[in-house]
């Protein structure tokens, strides 16, 4: 059949056009199909699919299952300006579960940016075990791994001078131990310790580092790896919290809803980078999730520690709630 159709008017050629868009939009025909259809070859069925687009007659809508979660991404990186954020689904009540899924993504985050050459600084905890277990690299790499803070008594896995050990032996890098406690109890001690020849060699490869993988903790007596390692009382974690304005904690450090460091009478018995100096590392990586995290994690944003987030859906509505509280105003966002 021979593609010369005379179109007698505009409303002709408008007729063809909708014919072509559906056949090929919602019969999901192809364009060789369209044309055989109708009688056209591919090139006239593809010019005319592309006057349609042009002339605002199709319109695309993406719908995505996680578009949701890309939003919160986006809404994160825009709002506190930090470079990355991956934000996981929420798994039903299933802690293992959860921690199982953002170990695996903040592992694929880490692979993709980690490069030859690169001195990794590094925390403990639970979320940067999940990350360490989920740690499955294409080849070696030439890197130094090295904890930010001393170790801490109990739960090895969780201890940041195993974990250094194990990302090293997984990326096919080297360790450093930090062979010291992270919580002290004087300052005196504390002094002491950091003037120590290993403990401070240690420390200042770790003030070199240009990549950092660090856990966001809580300060709450019940939820908080900080009482772990620090032996506080209830009623001391309540002082933190309620009276000095703790908010959550990096490295054992402790900072308020704004980011500024607190607890100073804590901070001078920990052996460990500061958070200024933690600040100062290139690529910080933040990795925490659940709604009890939303607080820290808002902290620690506005802080300007985090140049990139690996975290849930939970805690990133709660981070947003917090901060349309605070600077928009307007009703809170739902976290259900």
């Amino acid at each position: 059949m021979s593609e010369r159709i005379s179109l007698a008017s505009s409303d002709d050629e408008m007729r063809l056009i909708s014919k072509v868009l559906t056949l090929y939009y919602v019969d999901e025909l192809t364009q060789a199909e369209v044309g055989r259809r109708l009688g056209l070859s591919t090139t006239k069925v593809n010019r005319l699919l592309k006057q349609a687009r042009k002339q605002g007659m199709v319109e695309v809508n993406i719908r995505v299952p996680f578009q949701h979660l890309f939003d919160l991404e986006a809404r994160l990186k825009a709002i506190f300006g930090i470079q990355e954020a991956v934000v996981i689904p929420r798994i039903a009540e299933d802690p293992d579960a959860m921690v199982h899924t953002l170990g695996r993504a903040g592992a694929s985050f880490l692979l993709k940016h980690v490069r030859d050459g690169d001195v990794i600084a590094m925390g403990g905890g639970t979320a940067v075990h999940a990350v360490t277990r989920a740690l499955e690299p294409a080849r070696k790499y030439d890197v130094s791994v090295v904890p930010t803070s001393g170790g801490v008594q109990g739960v090895a896995y969780t201890d940041v001078n195993y974990l250094a050990s194990q990302i090293a032996d997984r990326l096919g890098g080297r360790a450093y131990q930090l062979h010291a406690p992270v919580f002290v109890e004087t300052q005196e001690q504390r002094e002491m310790l950091l003037s120590m020849a290993p403990v401070k060699e240690v420390l200042d490869i770790a003030r070199r580092a240009n990549v950092a993988l660090m856990g966001v903790g809580t300060v709450g007596y019940e939820t908080s790896r900080y009482v772990k390692f620090t032996s506080l009382s209830p009623e001391e974690m309540q002082h933190i919290a309620q009276d000095l304005g703790g908010a959550g904690e990096i490295g054992a450090f402790i900072f308020n809803i704004e980011g500024r460091p607190c607890a100073e009478e804590y901070a001078n018995r920990l052996v460990g980078l500061t958070l200024p100096e933690l600040k100062r590392i290139p690529f910080f990586v933040g990795v925490a999730a659940t709604a009890v995290k939303a607080l820290p994690l808002y902290g620690a944003l506005r802080g300007g520690y985090l140049n990139a987030l690996v975290t849930d859906e939970a805690a990133a509505r709660g981070v947003l709630d917090l901060f349309e509280k605070d600077f928009r105003g307007g009703p809170r966002l739902r976290t259900d």
